[in-house]
């Protein structure tokens, strides 16, 4: 990821507090960072990273430039990436560790390293012969600045329908920019936070956990415990009080025929 655009990213979030906000520009943000954290936890972590469900290809490239409008690089590398994740997590060649690199390393310091700026591209096999992902990987920098457009498009339809509803730069600034690191730090707090913070159901070989309030940040991800045992599961809170958004969503799109084969954790998990 360049250093230099995600440091604009922030200032640009910055920016939106000096220009202040309206209810309408303060909803957009939220919008904004609700779907591309479902496109980001459904498509590019359940969808790509682990296959835990099928979709049909229309579909699959929907999540996928949704996701990538999160700025986050193309799927191909994201799952790439995550795969690798899973394989050494929490070992000294796991990519982002705070146990064996430390917090800061774990949470935002890799993602501005040259050093993954490519990803091994041999453990995606399965997705690197879709014509349609691999053109989404190449130009994964157009989704987010179509997105920019978009959001300043509408921002200024707002102002010159609803002078009330705020400027044209305070839709900009929140609606694109402030929830953009609102996503960052979100989907980051899932490579940090959860291997230090909440329980552990399972003893895994790493050091997953459990915790409710990054669920509800991250729509689901954050009983990542639940995930590292069993991470062909498509649904990641097991029981019903685990609140898992993206597979209540999923779910519902399984009723409507866009997905299916959800895959289940096995009965074993609950005990």
């Amino acid at each position: 990821m360049n250093k230099v655009i995600f440091l604009l990213i922030h200032i640009g979030a910055l920016l939106g507090l000096y220009v202040g906000a309206t209810w309408t520009a303060i909803l957009l943000c939220v919008a904004c960072y609700l779907v591309r954290m479902f496109a980001i936890t459904a498509g590019y972590h359940r969808l790509f990273s682990h296959r835990s469900y099928k979709t049909s290809r229309p579909f699959q490239f929907v999540l996928g430039f949704l996701g990538a409008t999160a700025a986050q690089k193309g799927p191909l590398w994201w799952a790439a990436s995550h795969r690798h994740h899973h394989q050494h997590s929490d070992t000294e060649d796991d990519i982002h560790s705070p146990h064996t690199q430390g917090f800061w390393w774990a949470h935002v310091g890799w993602v501005m390293s040259e050093v993954q700026d490519e990803a091994d591209m041999g453990l995606v096999k399965d997705l690197t012969h879709l014509p349609e992902l691999r053109l989404l990987e190449h130009y994964h920098f157009v989704p987010p600045l179509m997105f920019l457009g978009l959001i300043g498009a509408l921002g200024w339809v707002l102002h010159s329908l609803f002078p009330e509803a705020g400027t044209p730069m305070q839709h900009l600034t929140w609606g694109a920019f402030m929830s953009t690191v609102l996503l960052y730090h979100g989907t980051f707090s899932i490579n940090s936070l959860a291997h230090l913070l909440g329980r552990r159901r399972y003893e895994t070989k790493d050091q997953s956990r459990n915790s409710f309030l990054l669920a509800l940040i991250t729509l689901g991800e954050g009983w990542h415990n639940n995930h590292h045992r069993y991470p062909s599961s498509e649904r990641q809170g097991f029981y019903w009080w685990e609140l898992d958004v993206s597979h209540l969503v999923l779910r519902l799109c399984e009723m409507l025929g866009l997905v299916w084969d959800l895959k289940r954790p096995p009965a074993s998990a609950f005990r």
